[in-house]
């Protein structure tokens, strides 16, 4: 018998934080292979506008299911004694969303043509139908992955997490010997196979933990089971979260695809350089933040103390992260993709996305503190809402903003929907569940944004001195010179953010121990 649940908790985030940090690292690594092997071109915008149309579909059903069955399921496994009896509401779940994704699958296999006619109305003949011809490929992994994701929940709500954690391994591993194998000798249909296949491996890796917990999978359309109602009826609101982030990447891409060839792929990766500073740092040390959160619902003076304390982390950790990637946009990129096919044009494009991209880092990371705080008082309705408010606001900064400034406007677009929702979600916050304390959150704020223009200043004055050095020196000067500016600036200012980082490396080597 475990003595000591939260102690049981702790060890699995910070093994889930390993090992998903170890995913990520790989997946930016099977980016690079795929950009210096493909450049930024006509092949592969195709291949990740066909990809995305499949990100839509999983995104509608499967994501939404794979989420709204995980406390019903955690909930029974909770009464388990000994061995696991089975599941029959998730196994409902499961048939329903296999059966609807199939369908959905097969009628978007059918009409490529007018689909690829909505989602890329810039392309040509040429890459029109070498962009239906790998929506057909990619289409097939559908059911693989809507597998995943449902029994993924399935064995994490019986406290297995380490294989889901790892399935991203297989994936990337497949899809870079994909790039780098064959995708010289057949091109891009080449990733889009690796897609399909790596997609089946991650399927294999919820073999090994479904035969330990020893449930069984059966085909089940009983519709009026009490637990697959309360499943579809936590769908909706998660439906429509997943939806709409996804329905925002689609119109990206469908107005950067009148736009040069390679934009597509430029906003992709500047995207990807962003959000991997996000998902290893503060994704990782907010692990125990929600369950505390959720804790402390109705303990307003808590709850306020959580929330200011996750949007310092936040904002501690990520303002001088900006400076690096503002300063050194041209640098990171070329650092990371600059080789083999990815010339010097289009790193120029990726660092002209990355630059405009960068704020909504500080943005996006606010925004998950204050998220999290809303679902854990039980309002899913506001930060919903405001995500419907953001996806217009990005869509007509898409329409308005992206011939006028091409690459620079789309992504501009992107970083005001996301400031929106971050000021709009902090504000509905305080005014229904005052949950944050405004005075602290704009002196903090106003901090961050004094620092950032004197690190601004400083990583530029180091630059110039080492402007022809190797893009690994300059990078490297220009990160020291901004955090040694702004975490010199909290100091000398004696800001209650100043000590943020040093206790939470001693929290996390505590839950070590």
């Amino acid at each position: 018998m475990n003595r000591n649940p939260r102690w049981s908790v702790s060890r699995a985030a910070v093994l889930v934080t390993g090992l998903t940090a170890f995913s990520v690292i790989l997946g930016f690594g099977r980016d690079i292979v795929i950009a210096v092997v493909f450049g930024a071109g006509a092949g592969l915008d195709a291949y990740l506008v066909a990809q995305g149309l499949m990100n839509v579909v999983l995104a509608l059903i499967a994501d939404a299911m794979a989420r709204s069955v995980t406390p019903v399921t955690a909930r029974q496994a909770a009464e388990e004694t000994e061995s696991c009896p089975g599941h029959h509401s998730f196994n409902v779940a499961l048939t329903v969303t296999m059966v609807i994704l199939g369908v959905m699958a097969i009628l978007a296999g059918i009409f490529t043509g007018p689909v690829t006619a909505v989602i890329a109305p810039g392309f040509g003949p040429e890459q029109t139908h070498i962009t239906e011809h790998l929506m057909r490929i990619v289409l097939l992994a559908t059911i693989f992955i809507a597998g995943t994701n449902l029994t993924a929940s399935l064995v994490q709500a019986h406290g297995r997490f380490a294989w889901s954690a790892l399935e991203g391994v297989p994936f990337n591993i497949v899809m870079i010997a994909a790039a780098g194998l064959f995708g010289p000798a057949y091109g891009i249909e080449a990733l889009a196979w690796g897609f399909v296949i790596g997609s089946a491996l991650r399927l294999t890796f919820q073999i090994p933990p479904l035969r330990a917990v020893g449930t069984k999978l059966r085909p089940s359309f009983d519709l009026k089971d009490a637990g697959f109602r309360e499943i579809a009826r936590l769908a909706p609101p998660m439906l429509v979260g997943t939806a709409l982030t996804n329905v925002n990447t689609m119109v990206d891409r469908a107005v950067a695809s009148g736009l040069d060839e390679g934009s597509i792929t430029a906003l992709s990766y500047g995207w990807r350089l962003v959000h991997l500073p996000e998902t290893l740092l503060i994704t990782s040390l907010l692990v125990p933040l929600y369950p505390a959160l959720s804790a402390s619902a109705k303990n307003v003076p808590e709850l306020r103390r959580l929330v200011g304390r996750g949007v310092s982390v936040a904002v501690t950790v990520l303002t001088p992260m900006c400076v690096v990637l503002a300063v050194g946009a041209d640098t990171v990129v070329d650092l990371a993709f600059g080789y083999g096919a990815f010339d010097d044009a289009q790193v120029a494009v990726t660092a002209t996305a990355l630059l405009w991209y960068t704020p909504a880092l500080l943005a996006l990371g606010c925004r998950q503190v204050i998220v999290r705080a809303s679902y854990a008082v039980g309002d899913s309705r506001s930060p919903v809402t405001i995500a419907v408010i953001a996806m217009i606001i990005n869509v007509v900064g898409d329409v308005t903003l992206g011939p006028l400034m091409g690459v620079a406007g789309i992504a501009l677009a992107t970083t005001v929907s996301f400031i929106v929702a971050a000021v709009a979600n902090g504000w509905l916050l305080y005014h229904r569940h005052d949950g944050l304390v405004p005075r602290l959150f704009g002196g903090l704020l106003l901090r961050a944004a004094f620092l950032a223009i004197l690190a601004i200043v400083g990583a530029l004055a180091l630059k110039t001195f080492v402007v022809d050095q190797p893009a690994v020196v300059v990078l490297g000067t220009v990160s020291a010179g901004a955090f040694a500016v702004y975490f010199a600036g909290l100091a000398l200012m004696r800001a209650p953010e100043r000590t943020v980082m040093t206790e939470m490396i001693g929290a996390m080597r505590r839950r070590r121990r």
